[in-house]
């Protein structure tokens, strides 16, 4: 019982963390603009995402463009898509291997076996997910605080942390949490049934006790 809500559990955080890294990786909230100091664009929103970039100005509504070419975005965004897709991919794939870690039989020796290194392959790669969406994230977090504080850098170019950067470091630790879940539950297992299997072993066989009754049977003839 403990165990199926431990696997529940780590399913629900695991899909949790999925969707977000999908959210994450459409949403164009990664670089807001910043109204600081002289900024004279005080009536204009401008986001930047991996696939797009958004402005709202006073009283219009907003207008987004998807970009015309991957040179056009930062060395920072341009690597961050590639690692988004993979995250998700492998957030996906997590998902699909932990739902068919669940439903496998416990009738033999095998399937137990199976099931097991099928949970631990769903945990291994949630955590991969999560550490793969969480290089991007940090790395894009860690460039706009950098600009933020360059004084070579134009006011009007500086940016903030977005919302979706925020989702990501959420999303990130559900699927790492996802993976830490799922790998105890496997080595929990192990446990049970290592010493389930090695505690019948200090008690007599079948065969023991069919070769004592024979012996016993004999002497009670001579």
């Amino acid at each position: 019982m403990v165990s199926s809500a431990l696997q529940i559990a780590g399913l629900l955080i695991g899909g949790l963390g999925m969707i977000g890294t999908f959210a994450v990786t459409g949403m164009p909230q990664w670089r807001v603009s910043a109204f600081i100091e002289s900024n004279i664009i005080v009536f204009e929103t401008i986001w930047e995402g991996l696939w797009m970039h958004c402005i709202r100005q006073a009283n219009i509504r907003m207008q987004c463009k998807v970009y015309d070419s991957v040179l056009a975005l930062s060395p920072d965004l341009q690597a961050s898509r590639g690692l988004m897709c993979a995250g998700s991919v492998l957030s996906f794939l997590a998902f699909v291997v932990a739902i068919i870690g669940m439903k496998c039989t416990r009738c033999t020796q095998s399937s137990w076996q199976a099931k097991g290194y099928i949970i631990l392959t769903a945990g291994f790669l949630f955590s991969l997910s999560g550490i793969v969406e969480l290089i991007p994230v940090c790395w894009v977090a860690n460039t706009i605080i950098s600009d933020f504080y360059n004084p070579a850098i134009n006011v009007a170019q500086k940016r903030e942390l977005g919302e979706a950067l925020y989702l990501g470091w959420v999303s990130a630790f559900c699927l790492v949490a996802a993976g830490a879940i799922f790998c105890c539950f496997y080595c929990c297992c192990e446990k049970i049934r290592s010493y389930g299997y090695s505690a019948p072993a200090q008690y007599p066989t079948q065969t023991q006790h069919r070769e004592t009754e024979i012996a016993y049977s004999k002497s009670q003839y001579v």
